[in-house]
Parts: structure tokens; sequence; C-alpha cells
């Protein structure tokens, strides 16, 4: 994306200078990082960076609407409402795809977003180990808005904690040591001091909740909220009798609601040209003559899972519930990351924040995904090189 870096990058890249970064990655936490990580990170000039930002505040204009809990509360599946919602989530997701417009310009489009946390711990670790071992600019940034690591950590932890001890709040997880972000945990426990606690640890005395540290039985008073409603259906029903939808004494960061109201079932509120055109089902009198342009999505669903790329007038007669699908148009992804072999596609992740007492939320970190498959995501790439987890470097001056 930025073409002397890259050729820079990728001369002085060696399978050797790989393998020792990841074998020092890898060294804080051993044997922790379950996901395939890539051999470059992305590089985005200001201007590519600034369609990006400016797409996300026209969808904060649309979240930070008084209207927005309105035409969001049916977002929400009635068994999975959980009282005690806050004024707003206190950390958003922008993906982006680096798409080819009809100009044949590289432009951002969003493909997804969600109110809900993402790798804020490890991202503030990975991105130092690049820069031991291959060559960042120094006027590149995988931070944004002015952050550096200190005080990238020093905000994170206080928006994690609020007013309270670590000990106090847990990082609330299904079998956390088991989940491929578990990385993520621990790291987010060195610089913030939160313990991944399993949601089948939970004891409840009336209102209030309890876990066991270091086997002294002590009350959680916020929870950093990681739980996929989802995984917890398939995995745990009931949990030792802890119902989290229940009202409970403790505070949520962010609240689980969130995750449905900030998704895919807001896409379809936003008019903007980084936002493909996004329709719910069940309002689509007739179907595009394009069909093939388009992908079906379902609206409760995570990590890319139901998705149907190449769909057919049949696959939409087989929707049982439309208004739980939403119907949106097709980006081109650029093949944008030259590779030795074949190049790769990009998505980059905005990572914003949005401390009590703010009046919007704004962007700290990111991450970055590498693909040569049909769908972004490690679980899409097996098998290949110059693909995974990644960063993005953003030119700041």
């Amino acid at each position: 994306m930025v073409p002397h870096l890259r050729k820079a990058f990728n001369e002085a890249f060696t399978p050797n200078r790989y393998q020792t970064f990841l074998k020092d990655l890898d060294s804080l936490h051993p044997g922790a990082i379950e996901f395939r990580v890539a051999e470059t990170p992305v590089f985005a000039d200001k201007p590519f960076t600034q369609k990006m930002l400016n797409a996300c505040e026209s969808i904060i204009d649309i979240i930070t609407d008084p209207e927005f809990k309105t035409i969001t509360e049916r977002a929400i599946p009635r068994d999975e409402y959980v009282p005690g919602e806050t004024p707003h989530s206190h950390m958003i997701a922008f993906d982006f795809g680096v798409c080819i417009n009809e100009d044949n310009e590289l432009e951002p489009q969003l493909i997804e977003m969600q109110g809900f946390p993402t790798l804020f711990g490890f991202q503030a670790y990975y991105p130092e180990i690049v820069k031991k071992h291959f060559d960042i600019p120094a006027n590149y940034s995988h931070y944004l808005n002015g952050y550096d690591q200190t005080s990238y950590l020093a905000m994170l932890k206080k928006l994690l904690l609020g007013k309270h001890a670590a000990e106090n709040v847990v990082l609330l997880e299904i079998n956390p040591h088991e989940q491929k972000t578990k990385v993520d945990f621990y790291c987010t426990q060195d610089y913030t001091g939160i313990r991944p606690v399993c949601i089948r640890e939970l004891m409840a005395e009336g209102k209030k909740l309890f876990y066991m540290d270091k086997g002294r039985k002590t009350e959680i008073k916020r929870i950093y909220n990681r739980v996929i409603f989802d995984d917890l259906k398939a995995q745990c029903s009931p949990v030792n009798g802890i119902d989290i939808t229940k009202e409970w004494d403790v505070e949520w960061v962010p609240h689980p609601n969130w995750f449905y109201r900030i998704s895919k079932f807001t896409l379809p509120f936003i008019h903007h040209p980084y936002v493909p055109k996004t329709f719910f089902l069940n309002e689509v009198k007739q179907l595009p003559h394009d069909l093939d342009h388009y992908v079906l999505k379902p609206l409760f669903s995570f990590a890319g899972q139901g998705v149907v790329i190449d769909i057919t007038a049949a696959d939409i007669e087989k929707v049982q519930d439309p208004e739980n699908w939403i119907l949106q148009r097709k980006v081109k992804y650029a093949d944008v990351i030259e590779t030795p072999d074949v190049p790769a596609k990009a998505e980059i992740r905005l990572m914003y924040v949005w401390p009590d007492g703010d009046a919007r939320p704004h962007a700290a970190i990111n991450l970055a995904r590498l693909s040569k498959g049909k769908m972004i995501g490690v679980r899409y790439n097996k098998d290949k090189e110059w693909v995974g987890g990644s960063v993005c470097f953003f030119e700041t001056h």
C-alpha cells in the first residue's frame, strides 16, 4: 500500500529473520499463540488512513444519535438481553477491507463492526516485537490519536478497571485457557492485573458474584466481558446455575447488549461511500438482478460462520427468518500485499475506545489480517504463507 516501504520490507525479509521474530514473540507466553502470525505488517499512508477514520466518524454520528438505542432494540435476542446496560459501548471494532474501486484506486470498505472487545492487549505487545526484528520507519505507528505504548496502556488500564482494584475485576470468557485468543488474555493480565476467569467458575450470593483468587473467595465488581452468547449456548447451558442475563451487582465493560446493537444489524442504517450497501433481507421487495454481486450474512453469528458468498435465489428461499439476515453488496478486495508467490488481501481493524465521560469514542490501536483465500481470517488460510494475524503501521507525519 506504500510501494517503497513494501519493496524495502520484502527485499530485507528472510525466512530465518521471520523464525527468529516468531521465537521472540512466543517467549512472553510460550505456546499461547494459537493462530498464524503473518510474515509482514501492513503499511498505510495518511490519505488511506484518513478515509477509514472519516467513515468511522460518520458511523459514530449514527451510534451517538439519541434514536440509536430505539432502532437497535430488535437487535438483541430476547433471551440474551442483559440488565444494567451502560450508556455506550466502551470498545468498538471497525473492520475495513482494502479494496479496489471502479477507477482502479485503493479504498477502504467496511466489512463489519462490533461493540465488543478484540485483541486490545496483544496488539500493544506484538507490534513492539515486529519493530525489534524488522525495519519500521520512525514516522509510522500502530497507534492512532497520538498514543504511544505508555499512554495507551495507562488508558487501557483505567478503561478496564474503572475505580476498582484489579482483583475485583475479571476478564470473563468460556474456557479462557482453551481459546485461540488466550494470548490476548494473558497480555491483558500483564498490563492491567485482570485475571481471565471462566464463566463456569462464577459463584453467586444474592446479586453478588464471586470467584476464587489464589484460594480466596473474591467479589467481582466489574466484568471485562469476552463472552459471546453463540459460544455460550453451544458449550455450556446452564453454567453452574449462573445466568449472566439476570441482574447482578456488577459493572460491565463493555456491556453485552452492545455486541448486538453495534454489529451487522447496524449496517443497513449507514450510507457512506466506504460502507457497502446493505439491506435487511425481509425488507428486500425484489432481489437484485446482479445477485452474484451480493453476500448473504446471518445477523447472529460470529467469525464468518453461516455466510453465503456465492448466492443463488434458492439460498434466499431457504431462509426461514429473513428479518435475521442481511444482503450486503460484495466488495472487491485488492491483491495489494506483494509476497514471494501470489499477492495477499488485507483487512484492517480500527479499534476504538470510549471512556466514560467522553462524548464520542476515538481510535486507539489496530490489528490487520492477511488472506489469500475467499474469506479473511486465520481459519480460512491453512497451508498458506504470508497470511494470518498482523498489524498496520500508519503514517503519522
